[in-house]
């Protein structure tokens, strides 16, 4: 992090730091239900986002079973405690400029303070997640996935940089899919759907197409223009 984030992060740090140790952890692990959908309280059960278990002492980045840290973060040298988490969750892009995590932060201190009561418990060694807070993500999120796979396909034969795929690599949980703008983007694996139209819209042979899919950003739809594409174009590598 250059000098400019550090200066961020001590100002927001030493604003909002005392009300780390004021939250209701009851109130918190109802607000924590918005991050289930992207961490587990598990160590090493990664998801879109790395597990949170034994969060505080961790270095951003460091956690060595999670395949996806942006560039950004793994350079960062953050180490996550009361003052660098109330400051990430304040305003995750200020903090660390292109971390490519899909969240807008939290403004409210009461509520930021909350979640930290709870995270600093849940967290722990040794603690068993809480069932209401880690739960499946059903419902409205399940229904809200499926309904983005709807309205009119675009054409995809003349295609952005940005949405060109040129290269796509898999290692363990984790695809990269680099586009033609030189831009390299990870997700989990789940995240990632592989899909082919082979009609007068689809891509161009051997130039597949990535569209971003679902609410957050974290998830997209890669298209062939034929199924035997698919395992050509994907090379293991880690």
């Amino acid at each position: 992090m250059n000098r400019f984030g550090f200066v961020v992060l001590a100002l927001v740090a030493f604003q909002t730091s005392a009300f780390a140790q004021q939250g209701d952890a009851s109130r918190g692990q109802q607000a924590f239900r918005i991050c289930a959908a992207c961490h587990s309280l598990e160590p090493d059960r990664n998801m879109t986002g790395p597990s949170l278990a034994r969060l505080w002492g961790r270095k951003a980045g460091g956690l060595a079973s999670f395949e996806r840290y942006s560039d950004a973060l793994n350079s960062s040298g953050i180490i996550w405690d009361d003052r660098s988490l109330d400051a990430w969750l304040t305003d995750p892009d200020r903090m660390v400029p292109d971390n490519e995590m899909p969240f807008e932060g939290i403004k409210d201190e009461r509520a930021r303070a909350d979640l930290l009561a709870f995270l600093k418990e849940a967290t722990k060694l040794g603690t068993a997640p809480p069932r209401t807070a880690q739960g499946p993500m059903g419902g409205m999120g399940g229904m809200m996935g499926g309904m983005m796979g709807g309205g009119q396909a675009p054409n995809l034969k003349t295609l952005d940089p940005t949405q060109r795929v040129t290269v796509i690599t898999h290692c363990r949980d984790t695809y990269r899919v680099t586009t033609a703008d030189g831009k390299t983007r990870h997700f989990w694996e789940r995240n990632l759907r592989l899909k082919t139209d082979s009609g007068e819209d689809g891509p161009q042979s051997g130039a597949p197409a990535i569209l971003q899919a679902g609410m957050t950003g974290d998830r997209a739809d890669v298209i062939f223009a034929a199924p035997e594409e698919i395992s050509k174009m994907i090379e293991p590598r880690c």
